[in-house]
This record gives C-alpha cells, structure tokens and sequence, in this order.
C-alpha cells in the first residue's frame, strides 16, 4: 500500500475524486485502463471510498466481482458502513465476511455492534456477541464497549452493566455508554452514580462525559451536580462545542435556572437546532411564554430552520402561557411556511392550549375538522384534563369513555373520571368506577417528591414515615399548615378521594409528597434565603398548589416546584403559572 501511495497516480486520482460517486467511477475506470482493475489495495480503496459516498450496492459490487476478495477489504467494508451511518449495509458485508469463512478482527466486531445499535437490532447483536466470544474477542476492551453500547441502545441495562463491569482498563468510551445508556433509558440517577464512580476511578472525563451526565442532571433536577459539571468545564477552559452547550442550556432550563440557561444560549458561538428549540421549551416550561415566542422568531430570522420538535416546544409554551393567537399561527406556520407535517404531539398541544384557555367548543372542533385521522389517547388526555380544569363535567364524562375504550387497562383515565364524577356529586358513579379498578386491579400511579440536599436525594411518597427525622419533618409540617391557615389558607378537598368524610380528607391532603418535601427542605434550611427545589412525577395537585404559594408567603422563601408538565415558581404568595396548569 506505501509503494502504490509513493508510485501510483491511479492512487491519487482515486485520493482526489474523495468520497463523491460520479469521480471515484471516472477514476474506477482509469484503473481499468490502467491494467490495475483488479489491484487489491486500490479496490479496497475505491470501494471504501464509495461506501463513504454513501455508495454501498456499488462497494457490493466491487467486492463481489473482486476474484481475491480478502478480509481486509469486507472488514473495511463493514467499518465504513458503520461510520456512514449505513448500518444495513454493515451487516450485509459482515454477512459475507462469514459467507465466505474469512477472519475477523476486533475492528469487524466493534463496527457490527454499533450496526445493530443503530437499528436496535437486539438478537443479531447478540449473535454477533456471542460470534465474537467463541472467536476469542470476548475480553477484546474495544468490542466490549461497543457492545455496552448495543445493550444500552436496545434497553438491555442489566447485561450493559454486565459487560461493562467485565471491562478491565475501561476507557473514557466505556464509562461514556455507560453513563448514556442509563440517562438514555430515563434512569438518570444510575448515570449519575456511574458518573461519580468514574471520578473515583480517576479516568479523565471529555466533552462527551459531560453531555451525557449534563443530560442526566437534566432528567433528575440534580442541579448541584450540574453547576460542579459547569465549574470544571470553565476551570479547564475547555472547547463548548454546539452539544456541550446544548447540554448546558438544557440542563439549567430543566433544573430551574432559566436564565442562566439563556448566559450560556448568548455566550455560544455556534448553535443548532437543538439548543434553540432546548431554550424555547425552557422558557415555556417556566411559564415565561412571551420570550419563548420572542426567541423562536429570532431563530425563524436568525437561526437554524426549524423542526417539528421546535414546534412542540413552542406550542408547548403557548398553552401554559394562554397565548392561544400566538399558538394557532405557530401551528399555521408549519405546514404552510415550511412544509413539517403536524404529529400527534402537535395535535395534543394544540387541544392542550384551547383546554388550558377554557375554549373548550374551540379544542372540540379542533378535533373534528383537524386531526386527520382518529384522535390518539394523548389528544383525550388532554382534552379530559380541561374539562376537569373548568369544570364541564358532561363533556368530561364523554371524552374520559372515549379514552378508556382506547386504553381500557391504563387507570389513570379511571381516576379522572371518578374525580369528574365525584365533582358533579355523582357519587353512585364514583363507588361504580372504583369497583371496576378494583375488580380490574388496576391501581393508580403512585406519587413522589424528591428535594436533593447537599447532594443527596430524599424522596418523599405521600403519609411518608421511612425517612429518619419523620418526626420532626411531621412536626415542622403541623406548625407551617397552622401558619398558612392563620394566613387564609383553605384546604381544597376535592384534590382527594371522595369517599372519605370532610376532616379525614384534610388531613389526607396535608401529607401529600409535596408538602412533605417542602416541609423538609424548609426546616434543613432555616436562615436560608436560597429557593426550595422540588421534583414531582406526576401533575401537582390543586390544595398543594394552593398550600405551597401561602407557605412562600409566610416563610419568605421562593419555592420552585417541577412537577409532570412544568415549572411552578412560588414566590410572595404567587405561582409563575397564573394558574394555566
């Protein structure tokens, strides 16, 4: 191959036609002409070349009509492929490789794994795995984390860790699918244990590390670590490339801190259309609606083009800011400006915006004469939650029958419904629908609340009595629920069940998750003026909405509440949401 680089100028006609199709055939057929047609080293250039081009039949081509085809060539094949993005292809020259009983290498095995991630092709990944093992590559570092990848790509953790823990001297790579794979399949708190295991381990982190565990800051609410993240990155002035500064934006916008997230959206010189569409969900997340229409006209002028993720963000922030105008010509836009075809999200968020507003006639016709084919559950989700919001119980009942008979076995849809029912005082129908749950058993989500504290994470579920100052967090609680109510605080009795007597229901409410975590973030803080931060799985209720905007009041401490949907920024007795939640 070095004699051809030095003597050669079909080698170099093939260098300068580069990976585009139509030069590498002129230079295909100067080797022709040349007598060099079937030189190995200068096929197996061309057709990497083309598959480069994105050219794979004609690689195939060029490998099969090749009389002395060797390993090197379809091995270079399958890696070219891999890289290209071609994971079909991939697997197409690794299947003559075995075709043809030619030796492998642990190049030809890393490209295959990553093949089948990319199309989450799991069984042949595991053949592929297993291949490998019995060709005495089972302990090959290389291919055993490319294949902690595919495990990790196809949601198969407990073997990804498994493999990964097999890993002797685990590189940078490793420990980065590792820390991927767990924030990828939403447990980010693994990711971030992964995370400090690697600090313990002393392994250097790279821009990579820092993207994937930004992301599962992000996922958690883990701010702190998110800002020590940030420290490290400014301390060794390293290069905020357009993915570290996404993941930064993004980061400070779902933990909070919308405005730092907008410093590091100005500072970047370089964005796409992930971190414009990462600040304009932000700011809809925080209820801060005009500024995220005022960024994505920005970026309609100034930025990328962009996508239908950017239109859920934007519409998104339309609903929870009321900007019903402002949504319907967003959504206008897209088909007629540039040509995105609206997806269930689109069609959920637009329902969700007309809901939240109470124009509720206007969300039904949306329905109607909109959606193009039948509303999925996620557009009665929506509309069912408006009903319950303004109070139309006759439509509520319609909409909740439509959802169960689309997902029968989902109890979420059940409760609504009971809690419409019991709403309009038909408590006959309540006993009737949560005997059917029973006889179904089906059970309600269960909530939880998390407030992370000096690092470490307590979570709270409702009546919560496992934590180790229970006591006192009870105590604290009692006191702060009598100084609210001495402030006018009413607890809202109908965010519970409505089979209990009036008293058992206000006591019921009083030791929902949320106001635990409140209470216990308050009394571990007193003397503090730094915001209480709360994570919350499901939608926040009613009376602790209510509750937590008097407590900011009397305690004088900005309460911020993520929950479900969106951000709540208590503070002076107010919410941020102006109550579109």
């Amino acid at each position: 191959m070095e004699t051809l680089r030095r003597r050669s100028p079909e080698f170099d006609s093939l260098i300068r036609a580069g990976p585009r199709l139509g030069p590498l055939k002129q230079a295909h057929a100067r080797l022709i002409v040349a007598g060099h047609g079937r030189t190995l080293p200068l096929v197996t250039k061309l057709a990497t070349l083309a598959v480069a081009a994105g050219a794979a039949p004609y690689a195939h081509l060029l490998a099969a009509s090749h009389p002395s085809c060797d390993s090197f060539l379809l091995s270079s094949l399958v890696r070219a492929a891999a890289h290209r993005g071609l994971p079909a292809a991939a697997l197409a020259f690794y299947r003559r490789l075995l075709t043809a009983a030619l030796p492998l290498s642990s190049f030809s095995f890393t490209a295959v794994a990553k093949a089948c991630a990319d199309l989450s092709a799991l069984r042949i990944g595991m053949a592929v795995h297993a291949h490998s093992i019995l060709l005495g590559f089972g302990s090959d570092r290389f291919v055993q984390t490319a294949m902690v990848a595919l495990y990790c790509k196809c949601g198969q953790l407990p073997v990804a860790r498994k493999v990964f823990d097999a890993i002797r001297d685990r590189s940078v790579v490793a420990w980065n699918a590792m820390i991927s794979g767990y924030e990828q399949n939403g447990l980010s708190e693994r990711a971030i244990e992964v995370y400090r295991e690697m600090q313990v381990a002393q392994v250097v982190p790279d821009s990579a590390t820092f993207v994937a565990t930004l992301s599962a800051c992000a996922q958690a609410g883990a701010l702190d670590l998110g800002r020590e993240v940030e420290r490290h990155i400014v301390s060794e002035k390293m290069d905020v490339n357009v993915f570290l500064g996404s993941a930064l934006v993004n980061m400070y916008a779902r933990c909070g801190l919308v405005y730092n997230a907008r410093n590091w959206f100005d500072k970047l010189q370089a964005r796409n259309v992930v971190t414009w569409t990462s600040m304009i969900a932000g700011y809809g997340m925080h209820g801060h609606g005009r500024e995220a229409i005022k960024l994505f006209h920005l970026m309609r002028h100034e930025g990328p083009t962009p996508n239908d993720v950017t239109f859920v963000a934007v519409l998104a922030a339309c609903a929870h800011a009321g900007l019903v105008t402002e949504g319907h010509d967003a959504f206008d836009s897209m088909k007629r400006v540039y040509g995105l075809v609206p997806r269930a999200e689109h069609y959920c968020s637009m329902v969700d915006m007309y809901g939240r507003a109470g124009l509720l006639d206007d969300a039904m016709q949306f329905i109607r004469d909109t959606i193009p084919e039948k509303p999925g559950p996620e557009v009665w989700t929506a509309m069912l939650g408006a009903c319950k919001m303004h109070k139309n119980f006759n439509l509520g009942v319609e909409v909740a029958e439509r959802l169960i008979a689309l997902e029968p076995e989902n109890p979420s849809h059940r409760v609504l419904l009971s809690n419409i029912y019991a709403l309009s005082g038909k408590m006959y129908h309540v006993e009737k629908v949560r005997n059917t749950m029973i006889k179904s058993r089906l059970k309600k989500q269960i909530g939880y609340s998390l407030i992370d504290l000096g690092g470490t994470a307590h979570l709270f579920r409702m009546g919560e009595k496992s934590h180790q100052q229970t006591r006192e967090i009870y105590q604290y609680l009692e006191e702060l629920i009598h100084r609210i109510s001495d402030a006018g605080y009413i607890p809202e009795t109908d965010s519970v069940l409505h089979e209990l007597e009036e008293e058992e229901r206000e006591v019921a409410l009083r030791y929902h998750s949320e106001k635990l975590a409140v209470a216990y973030g308050l009394m571990m803080s007193n003397g503090s003026t730094a915001p209480i931060r709360i994570i919350k799985n499901l939608r926040i209720c009613g009376d602790c909405h209510l509750a937590i905007k008097f407590m900011s009041s009397v305690e004088n401490r900005e309460i911020i509440v993520r929950d479900k949907h969106r951000f709540h920024h208590f503070k002076d007795g107010k919410c941020s949401c102006l109550e579109y939640w």
